[in-house]
Formats: structure tokens, C-alpha cells, sequence
């Protein structure tokens, strides 16, 4: 049998000059970038020919030999190897739970914060000793309206201690233990508190109803009593201390019982249902702020000093007048009238003859009786004693009545007849 070769020599050799002729033209033809076919001589540099059938040839099976690499690696990293992946889920899963109850922890502290805040800052504006508590539980039932404190006795709780909080009251202090106090609130059927409405200046009892809702109860029916006026406490129940806030008025409705009696619905100031922490009066006295003290006694210390400077003013006055000299002048000539008396605390001045008592006054009749004096009348006045003051020691006295010359004594005229109505 003769060989392949043998056979096809002839057609075998056409085919190689063929393909080495075509291989040739291939080098020699450049392929344009407008998909023109051109010999370097003619045109300007392109791809070969040949370049491009083998880059025909040979990118499709390396096309799809790297895409199955492809899909390969994604099929075994996304399907067959996922043993770590559902760890590393696992735990990314734990820490964002975590985190998840950091935040919620963190948003609650930070709320508590200002809650805190607000209660501190209005412990330390306000007059009366706080103690501030935390609600710890609840009654559980809609028949009993109390709540429990985790303070106590022990902190200086009693009975009957007003709870309040920034914004209104609360309740009072029912029971107290060692360390916790259970509190009643002002919507319980058996609480009571006195209060007054602010602008019409009512006053009445609020307690809670049925319902649970405040209400101010035994009130005369008054159109002055409107939806939104503010209701405070008055101070007449010797708990809840004057003008804390209570709430406002809500809605007027009729006592079903009495015609003539209202009751008001208050809306409360304070969130009676969502207690956190609250504040427990437990004493009635004032308590003064380090600011406040420092002012009352700067008060008091300049109140002191006016006081000594009046005293020291006063000592300087008398010291003063201590020193001043006497209001006799020693040469001063002697009195007038030699028998007057001398001035009290005055000595006698050398050669001057002993005083002698001062004479009792005379009566004189005057002259033109009062035709209006009744008939026998005295019409006497009597003569002013001599003058005794210092000044008139000093200054020279003016002569006296008697010393006066005698005047001839002129005769009285007749009396005239009184008229008869």
C-alpha cells in the first residue's frame, strides 16, 4: 500500500506553494482602520493581514477558556467554599446585635440624663428640702392607684410627703418602710388635695374618679370657669406647699347627683402614667441656695455695719457736746430784775444779794370786761411767771410789770346792758 504521501505528492506540494504564497501576501498587506486592504508602499502603517487571522484564530478558544476560569472560581467562592462566610455572617450578626443594644442602652441613659438634669436643676431652685427617689413598681391594679419609691425612712421619708416633679405634683407619701415608700397619686378615688383655680381665684378639692382622671369636686356651677385655665395647689391641706402647678382645666361637666355642683375634669401637669423619677418634700422650711446665702448674710453684714456707724455717730454726738462750753457767759452783766430766780444749775454771780422766791401771780381785772362773759363772772387772767430759760439769762431781761412806774388807775367804764333776745 503506498504511503499518503506518495499518492498525494503533486497535490500535497500545490497546496504548500499555495499556502506559503497566501502566507506571503498576508505579511505583506496591512488592514487600514476603514477595513481597507493596503500594501506598505501605498498606504501608511496598519495591521497585518496574518496578524489578524491569527488573532481570529486563536482569541475565541482563549475567550472561552478564561471565562470558564471565571465561572469556575465564582462557582467555588460563592457556593462550594462558604464554610468561613457563614462565620464571618455569624459574627458580624452577634455585633450588630450588640451595637443594636448599646444604642438602645445609650439613647436610655442619655434620656435618664435629662431627666436628671431637669429634676436637679429644679432641686436646687427650689425653697424647700427634696430628696430625690426612683420609681421602683406599681400597684398592678386599676382599682389602686400607687406607685413604690426605692427611698425610705432611712433617707428621711413620712407620711403625708408631697411628691412632686418639674412639672406639677404627683402624690403624696402613704405608707413608708425602711427603704422604700409607697405613694399615692392624685387620680386614686381616696387621694385629696386642695387646689385653686388661677384666674376666677376658685377653691376646691381635686381627687381622682372612676376613671382615673383628676377632677375638683363640690364646686357651685360658675360660667367664669373655662377649658384651659390652670389649676394650682392652695397650701390650705398642709402637704402640697402654695402654688405648685396642678394641671389645667379640661372640660366642665355637671355633678350628676346635685344641680346646683360642677365638677372639672383636670388634665394633669406632670405624666402621672410614665414616672421615672420623682421628687419627695420632706421638710416645709426654706432652704436657701449657696448664692442666696451668701446675699442674706452680705445683707445682714452691711445692716450690722450702718448700725455700728449710727452708734459710733451717736458716741461722737455726745463726746461732742461733752466738750462744747457752758451757755452762761461768766461776763455777762447781772440780770435786771435782782429778784428774780436764778436759772437752775447757774451759780450766783459775787456781790449779787440772795434770791428770794419768785412772788405767786396777781389777778388783774381788765379794763373793757367781755360783754359776752356772764354776769359775776371772774374776768381775772393771770400774770406769766418770770422767764427762767437759758436765753434769758444770757440776753437782758426786759423790765417787769412791777418794776413798771405805777400808771394812775383809770376808772372803769360802766357796764353795758346786755341785750335780750
Amino acid at each position: 500500500m503506498e504511503s499518503f504521501f506518495v499518492r498525494y505528492r503533486n497535490l500535497l506540494v500545490l497546496l504548500a506553494v499555495l499556502l506559503a504564497q497566501i502566507i506571503g501576501l498576508a505579511m505583506q498587506v496591512h488592514r487600514s482602520a476603514g477595513g481597507r486592504n493596503s500594501l506598505d508602499s501605498q498606504d501608511g502603517p496598519g495591521v497585518r493581514l496574518i496578524r489578524l487571522w491569527a488573532e481570529s484564530i486563536v482569541a475565541p478558544p482563549e475567550r472561552l477558556i478564561h471565562g470558564t476560569k471565571l465561572g469556575a472560581v465564582s462557582l467555588w467562592q460563592d457556593y462550594l467554599d462558604l464554610r468561613h462566610t457563614r462565620d464571618e455572617n455569624r459574627d458580624l450578626q452577634k455585633t450588630i446585635d450588640r451595637l443594636r443594644l448599646e444604642q438602645a442602652s445609650l439613647l436610655e441613659d442619655a434620656k435618664q440624663g435629662q431627666r436628671l438634669q431637669a429634676l436637679l436643676a429644679f432641686q436646687q431652685k427650689y425653697i424647700y428640702k427634696t430628696v430625690a427617689a426612683q420609681v421602683i413598681g406599681a400597684s398592678g391594679s386599676d382599682q389602686s392607684r400607687v406607685f413604690y419609691l426605692d427611698k425610705g425612712s432611712d433617707q428621711g421619708l413620712g407620711r403625708d410627703n408631697a411628691v412632686i416633679t418639674p412639672d406639677g405634683i404627683v402624690g403624696k407619701v402613704r405608707e413608708v418602710f425602711p427603704t422604700t415608700a409607697q405613694v399615692l397619686v392624685i387620680n386614686d378615688q381616696t387621694s385629696g388635695a386642695g387646689v385653686i383655680l388661677e384666674t376666677t381665684r376658685i377653691r376646691g378639692i381635686l381627687r381622682g374618679n372612676a376613671a382615673g382622671r383628676p377632677q375638683i369636686v363640690d364646686i357651685l356651677a360658675d360660667q367664669r370657669i373655662q377649658p384651659g385655665e390652670k389649676v394650682l395647689t392652695a397650701g390650705g391641706d398642709q402637704i402640697f406647699p402654695r402654688g405648685l402647678a396642678v394641671g389645667v382645666v379640661e372640660k366642665v361637666v355637671r355633678d350628676p347627683d346635685r344641680d346646683s355642683f360642677i365638677d372639672v375634669i383636670v388634665k394633669p401637669a406632670a405624666q402621672i402614667d410614665r414616672l421615672d423619677e420623682v421628687l419627695v418634700i420632706t421638710s416645709t422650711l426654706p432652704q436657701f441656695s449657696p448664692e442666696q446665702q451668701k446675699d442674706i448674710s452680705d445683707s445682714e453684714a452691711q445692716k450690722g455695719a450702718e448700725v455700728e456707724a449710727l452708734k459710733e455717730q451717736k458716741k461722737a454726738s455726745e463726746i461732742m457736746a461733752e466738750r462744747l462750753p457752758g451757755l452762761t457767759d461768766p461776763n455777762a452783766p447781772p440780770p435786771a430784775n435782782p429778784g428774780a430766780a436764778p436759772v437752775p444749775g447757774q451759780a450766783a454771780t459775787p456781790g449779787q444779794p440772795p434770791a428770794t422766791p419768785a412772788p405767786a401771780p396777781k389777778l388783774l381785772h381788765p379794763q373793757h370786761p367781755d360783754r359776752f362773759t356772764p354776769a359775776g363772772a371772774s374776768d381775772a387772767t393771770t400774770v406769766p411767771p418770770a422767764d427762767h430759760s437759758p436765753k434769758a439769762a444770757i440776753e437782758p431781761s426786759a423790765p417787769a410789770a412791777s418794776d413798771k412806774k405805777t400808771q394812775p388807775a383809770s376808772r372803769p367804764k360802766p357796764a353795758t346792758p346786755r341785750r335780750t333776745p
